[in-house]
């Protein structure tokens, strides 16, 4: 059987290339490469543009790359705001050989320098979710200049064996490879369960596949996992200088409210917290359209 996952992959790589995104992969150093997508017109011919839209860095999650995560925000984005849509490392199409950097550190200082390759010279806005929530907070803590604002949706600051032990038991799974990593048709499954409100029916050759296609470089993976969780005494409250919005879905499993909730007490007064109800920790794939209808108004409030 043809895996109907892979071509959906590949008709939405054509679609995005249709609605003005282009793929540029950018050498960071001889090591490591990431791949971004970006709906800008070729550098040589940006001085050209009149109208210089503001930059959106959409930073992706565990389970999927950069295109798969950020389709709907894609399609919603790209007229009103130039959008760099990173593959991280070791998904999709960024790579690296260096076999010992596997922090959110390392992935934002990549992103970062890729960014300025890109031309990104004034203040960007970084919209990050799960996983690339952690890298979004490392952008943002380590490159000021370059980020202006955050939006982070299903994430928290730094992951401290604390938070981590206890989201670990909320969801049933003794370590984040277990629940992020399946190997099976039924691990697929119950990791989408997980992250959904109410997961739709679909057949067990959807999960067959998307296991297949979704979890490689399996070895790299789990190492940046293993690196995610820092020790309690190490997870210090770093105070942002940049505004941050924190974007939610009710019913997330994973970093539920109490989690958030929290978080929003420790970033202080610069931040801001919008719950979007019946959407679980994919509320961005699940709710889309209200998602979207939020993330426009947070967006337009920090670049007008």
């Amino acid at each position: 059987m043809v895996n109907i996952v892979s071509c959906y992959m590949s008709m939405l790589h054509k679609m995005m290339k249709l609605v003005g995104m282009q793929s540029i992969e950018v050498d960071i150093n001889p090591e490591t490469t990431i791949r971004f997508w970006v709906n800008t017109s070729n550098k040589k011919n940006k001085k050209k543009n009149k109208e210089k839209k503001p930059s959106v860095v959409l930073i992706h999650g565990f389970a999927g790359d950069g295109l798969l995560t950020w389709q709907f925000q894609i399609l919603a984005l790209r007229k009103k705001y130039t959008l760099y849509v990173p593959d991280l490392l070791f998904f999709g199409g960024s790579h690296s050989t260096n076999k010992t950097e596997r922090s959110t550190k390392f992935q934002a200082e990549c992103l970062a320098l890729g960014l300025r390759k890109l031309g990104v010279e004034e203040k960007c806005v970084v919209v990050g979710f799960s996983y690339g929530g952690f890298v979004g907070f490392q952008m943002a803590q380590h490159y000021p200049n370059l980020v202006g604002s955050l939006v982070v949706s299903g994430s928290v600051a730094a992951l401290s064996e604390s938070i981590s032990s206890g989201c670990l038991e909320r969801i049933g799974f003794a370590s984040w490879t277990d629940f992020l990593m399946p190997d099976s048709a039924q691990g697929a499954k119950v990791l989408l369960d997980v992250g959904s409100y109410d997961l739709p029916w679909m057949p067990d050759f959807f999960y067959k596949h998307y296991c297949q296609i979704m979890f490689s470089n399996r070895k790299e993976r789990v190492e940046l996992l293993d690196a995610l969780v820092v020790k309690d005494e190490d997870a210090y409250n770093h105070q942002f200088q940049q505004k941050i919005h924190l974007l939610w879905g009710s019913e997330d499993k994973v970093f539920n409210m109490e989690v958030v909730n929290s978080l929003k007490k420790k970033l202080g007064s610069k931040t801001e917290l919008q719950v979007i109800e019946n959407a679980g920790h994919l509320v961005l794939l699940e709710r889309p359209i209200a998602f979207n209808k939020c993330l426009i108004k947070i967006l337009a409030s920090l670049t007008n």
